[in-house]
């Protein structure tokens, strides 16, 4: 697409003029940045619907994304990128005497998502706009995005994180997409005119899906995909009689109890109330998007459902858009009057399922206690998918009543999200090999025996574009210096770096784009923390969420003891290093906001130990998100990657590590097992247990963490100071249940479920044999310029590219082909 710069110019003054009042010289730098944004969103709706309904006669399989997050971060200097126009935007800048830099910082990130599946979202839609694939997104609008963390005294604070409090200049508003959800009532049983049974909700609560649309640019073409997020509103809205009649909280509260549905990304659900809001935020944004498909379809092929499996695809983004199965069923059997077979048969082909979990705790299950009342009518449609399957069953094992209960979408007053997307579902995949096996041989190894067609591996990737190209541009020069530009849309071309790997000048080339990037990121630590770190120490970094399982507990334990040899001997041989941590614990999540608490309560005392010499210092940033991501990435030196062997399902941090030219330290889980495969072992710091030995350990429950505890080497002493006040925990006693859920057990369960304490002593000699090959610049250079060179099979990309082939069936068309 190309811009104008005189038109570009004279739009933005246009709308400073007409929404603010205001000139160049008098606006404020974000009314200047909302001002860019909407003229560029202009340009993008005048060449998205124009083209639309200039061309497009020839109809297409198209794909939907759900999902209930997508973490996008920022949009406006992803977008200059993708259109190409960055250049041209800054030019005409510049002549209004305004700073690019200054304006991208106005931007607040898009509070949709938190963590690897709403980043993986983001990712996966622009790897559709970009090799020109007919795929769309839909999910919630969040008013609220997860929390904006604070750390107060040490402990996380959770505040609301109102990402559009001053607009959302690149949503397009579309009331003429509002549908009617239900929830609740009663279920009414009518016949048609020709004696046909179908059901009617009566007396239900209705809540209107507002949609919004986001436009997805490709890089470097025409295509701009959508992204619809809904919206949760009254259709009565307020209530002017009973405010005129004073009663005012009633008169709102129609309206606030609707608007909810939308209001919170995750809230918390460890009690009822906040289960039934998640079941509610599901269903409203399935049902809405659902509603929207078929209207679609029957704008195209009317009343004839025998194509629809043909033209359409959707794909579950784990457990959580799991009830758009049953209620595709229902809108086919109640509104459209299919029959039961034939409804479900384009169900099974129309829907696929990706599992991003390996931890059977965390595979969804919703009590029938809560989701009948609130979902009568699909929960009568759950209970005839179940008993149809179970006759199934009942036919291929007679006599196996174990496999049959262990199978059941509804067993022990749940239903059972997973179980139900595999039986409704055409595809089932998991998001690494590892991952994938795992799942096949173990945590879903009855359904891989009943359906092994169904099973496949689509490892998870991400978009070059933002984590390279846009995060990291000084390192993207360089790579395009050297091998061309193709890289931007071929990953694999990065493999052509492997010709500069003894070229000294390349080498250290990179390695002053990491130094440059590590003062940055030095810059920011000091301007919001106030704490200063050294650029040439190693940035030691662990960001991602904080889960138990992911560790980041071994590894402040680490660091404990790093900092016990110091004290001990000031003199000791230790490179420099920087940890660097950033999580979000979710909000009734005790030990994890426990672990973030003794991290912030290490570094107050190591970051302020005159006697260390300031060898090492520990950093906690804080409210980790996409914007902050595209600075730490670029300057890590190191990637802690240390989940337990089994329980990371794939992990997309390590690959924008890896592609940054950081060195993987890690276990062999998820898809460290496939970096590690492709830029060699050497190249990386692996440690501690294995899948299969985690595996047999929890089978055989032979692990005793107490003689861990005994025997190795200044663990006791670490452990203890949890609770001998060595470390302040402000009386909460956070501290000691951590060491109680290492040597004990807590809350009924094993000790060390995690294996911290196994793996302590093999993860201590990896960081050892780690800081000895930093010493090494030229090597250690050589390192990073292999893991970016082989980075190229994490694109995503190359992730969209196989599930458009293996499991959605779409192919790329030019946008003059394309038809909504």
């Amino acid at each position: 697409m190309k811009i104008d710069k005189s038109q570009l110019k004279d739009s933005i003054l246009r709308k400073l003029r007409r929404q603010y009042g205001k000139t160049i010289e008098e606006a404020h730098e974000y009314e200047i940045y909302y001002a860019v944004s909407r003229a560029i969103l202009d340009y993008i709706v005048e060449n998205w619907y124009n083209t639309k309904k200039t061309y497009a006669k020839k109809q297409v399989k198209q794909m939907y994304y759900f999902s209930a997050e997508f973490l996008m971060g920022r949009y406006l200097g992803n977008n200059l990128i993708n259109l190409q126009i960055n250049d041209a935007v800054r030019e005409t800048l510049e002549e209004l005497g305004v700073d690019i830099n200054k304006i991208e910082d106005q931007e607040t990130d898009a509070g949709l998502g938190n963590g690897g599946l709403g980043r993986l979202a983001a990712c996966f839609l622009d790897s559709l706009a970009t090799l020109e694939l007919p795929g769309n997104g839909y999910g919630l609008r969040y008013k609220y995005g997860m929390f904006d963390q604070r750390i107060e005294n040490g402990f996380q604070v959770e505040y609301p994180d109102d990402w559009t409090k001053f607009g959302d200049p690149w949503s397009i508003k579309r009331m003429d997409r509002v549908f009617e959800v239900k929830f609740g009532g009663q279920i009414e049983v009518h016949r048609d005119e020709v004696g046909k049974e179908y059901f009617k909700r009566v007396n239900t609560e209705n809540v209107n899906a507002v949609a919004y649309d986001v436009p997805i640019i490709g890089y470097g073409n025409d295509t701009v995909n959508t992204l619809r997020l809904w919206e949760a509103r009254s259709p009565e809205g307020f209530d002017l009689k009973l405010f005129n009649d004073q009663k005012y909280l009633l008169a709102s509260e129609n309206a606030v109890q609707a608007e909810d549905i939308s209001r919170v990304l995750y809230p918390n659900d460890t009690e009822k109330d906040g289960k039934l809001l998640r079941l509610k935020q599901q269903f409203f944004f399935t049902s809405a998007s659902l509603q929207d498909i078929v209207r679609r379809y029957k704008s195209l092929y009317g009343n004839d459902f025998s194509k629809f499996h043909e033209k359409v695809a959707i794909q579950l983004n784990d457990t959580h858009p799991v009830v758009s199965i049953p209620e595709l069923m229902r809108i086919f059997l109640d509104y459209e009057k299919l029959n039961w077979v034939e409804a479900w048969n384009i169900c099974k082909n129309v829907f696929s399922y990706t599992n991003h979990t390996i931890l059977s705790e965390a595979l969804e299950k919703w009590e029938i206690s809560l989701f009948q009342p609130l979902l009568p009518r699909i929960y009568q449609i759950v209970e005839e998918i179940n008993r149809r399957f179970m006759e199934e069953l009942n036919e291929k094992y007679p006599e196996d009543w174990q496999k049959k209960q262990n199978m059941s979408i509804i067993g022990n007053g749940q239903i059972r999200m997973a179980w139900l997307a595999i039986v409704g579902s055409h595809t089932v995949n998991g998001v690494a090999a590892l991952h994938t096996e795992i799942l096949k041989n173990s945590e879903l190894k009855e359904w891989y025996e009943l359906y092994p067609e169904k099973f496949q591996n689509k490892t998870n990737g991400i978009t070059q574009r933002r984590w390279l190209l846009k995060s990291n541009p000084e390192l993207a020069d360089l790579i395009t210096g050297l091998i061309g530009d193709k890289w931007t849309t071929d990953l694999y071309e990065l493999k052509k770096l492997e010709q500069y790997m003894e070229d000294d000048s390349v080498l250290n080339r990179l390695s002053e784009i990491k130094l440059h990037n590590k003062q940055k990121l030095a810059k920011y630590i000091k301007e919001t923390m106030g704490i200063d770190v050294n650029p040439d120490s190693i940035f030691d970094v662990q960001v991602k969420r904080l889960h138990e399982y992911k560790r980041q507990l071994l590894n402040i334990l680490h660091i404990m003891d790093l900092y016990n040899k110091l004290k001990e001997n000031p003199l000791l041989d230790v490179e420099p290093r920087t940890f660097i941590f950033g999580a979000k614990a979710a909000a009734g999540y005790r030990r994890a906001k426990g672990i973030i608490k003794l991290i912030n309560s290490v570094a107050e005392k190591v970051n302020n130990d005159s006697d260390i010499n300031g060898k090492i210092k520990v950093i906690f940033l804080e409210n980790y998100r996409v914007s902050l991501a595209e600075k730490i990435f670029p300057a890590a030196d190191v990637s802690e990657q240390i989940s337990t062997a089994s329980k990371e399902a794939s992990g997309t941090g390590n690959m924008k590590f890896m592609l940054n030219g950081a060195i993987t330290l890690g276990t062999l889980d998820g898809a460290n097992v496939e970096i590690v495969e492709e830029a060699g072992e050497e190249n990386a710091f692996i440690f501690g247990l294995k899948a299969d030995e985690v595996a047999r350990l929890e089978v055989y429950g032979k692990y005793n963490p107490l003689e861990e505890y005994n025997v190795v080497e200044g663990l006791q002493k670490i452990i203890d100071q949890l609770s001998d006040g060595t470390y302040d925990d402000n009386h909460t006693g956070i501290f000691r249940e951590l060491q109680s859920s290492l040597l004990y057990g807590a809350d009924g369960g094993r000790p060390d479920v995690y294996f911290v304490l196994r793996d302590f002593s093999s993860y201590r000699n990896a960081q050892v044999e780690l800081q000895k090959a930093y010493k090494d610049k030229r090597k250690w250079a050589q390192k990073m310029l292999k893991n970016i060179a082989n980075a190229g099979k994490f694109s995503s990309d190359r992730t969209i590219t196989e599930y458009a082939k293996d499991i959605w069936n779409i192919h790329p068309v030019k946008v003059e082909d394309y038809i909504d």
